[in-house]
């Protein structure tokens, strides 16, 4: 059968047209957004925890915030949160996770109500998250080996000496943006390796067993450190002491309250202050100013 020049073009018009519907197809079911049921994001406050009867918290793994010893479980910031858990009827599921982004990710995507370790109550921290009042005073130090011979080109005497040293941290970890600060303090560069795989108390024993040389981490975790890593030194401090609070999403407005509540009369009592010299930690001062760092 012999084409016109007529029938040629409505052959290719057409073809043209099947094969761009074909395209435009593929392109859509390649770029569908995945359904936003899929997605959790829903933050619970105080009433739906309270329905379920379970608080779902993070927290770090180490000396301070949680840790097994033996047969039991213990931590600063565990036994507060079952402090808490007990008085409100409420069951506490908690997890440990070291990473600080998968405990934000954890907490934006509902599967945490609570990251209840002492975070530092920076600017950034209080723009996306809410903050609980100040559980504890803490900060920031710098952990090295003791200069036992007196001419060691390592040593660190203050906060000048660490320009253009490498300090390690661990991922993610709030003290990045101190650190930060303090290099433009300084005028000069502090290299910042993160660290994903350990915690604090890991990156502790590294410098005692000379893996590294410096890393940055609590005071608090540190302190503890010393009794089995006399070989460390922990004099330098990094940032001024400062508050350290827990952290809630900031549509958990009524779980805020209730914890600040709770909070406010649990420090004037003896069992907090009992608490603080078990963990060596410094308390905050009684009857201060009950505001939210939020």
């Amino acid at each position: 059968m012999q084409y016109s020049p007529k029938n040629k073009g409505q052959k290719y018009i057409l073809l043209t047209t099947l094969a761009m519907l074909i395209l435009a197809t593929a392109f859509l079911l390649t770029f569908k957004k995945e359904p936003a049921a899929t997605i959790q994001t829903t933050h619970r406050d105080y009433a739906e925890i309270q329905a379920e009867g379970i608080l779902h918290a993070v927290t770090e793994y180490d000396p301070i915030s949680y840790h097994a010893a033996g047969d039991t479980v213990a931590g600063f910031h565990y036994e507060l949160l079952t402090a808490f858990a007990r008085e409100h009827g409420l069951k506490c599921d908690l997890s440990a996770e070291m990473s600080f982004g998968k405990q934000l990710e954890g907490l934006k995507q509902g599967k945490y109500d609570l990251i209840a370790y002492g975070l530092l109550a920076t600017s950034e921290l209080k723009d996306s998250l809410l903050l609980t009042i100040p559980i504890v005073l803490n900060r920031q130090v710098l952990v090295q080996r003791k200069d036992t011979t007196h001419s060691d080109t390592l040593a660190i005497a203050n906060q000048l000496d660490l320009a253009g040293k490498t300090v390690h941290v661990v991922k993610d970890s709030p003290a990045m943006l101190r650190i930060r600060n303090l290099g433009d303090e300084i005028g000069d560069t502090i290299y910042i390796r993160e660290i994903e795989r350990y915690g604090a108390e890991q990156l502790i024993s590294l410098v005692a067993h000379g893996d590294i040389d410096y890393a940055v981490c609590d005071e608090s975790i540190a302190r503890t450190a010393l009794d089995s890593l006399p070989q460390i030194d922990i004099s330098v401090a990094i940032g001024f002491t400062q508050f350290h609070s827990w952290a809630v999403s900031k549509q958990s407005t009524a779980l805020l309250d209730s914890l600040n509540s709770w909070l406010e009369t649990y420090e004037k009592s003896k069992a907090y202050h009992t608490l603080c010299r078990q963990y060596r930690l410094s308390p905050v001062i009684p009857n201060r100013s009950a505001t939210s760092s939020q």
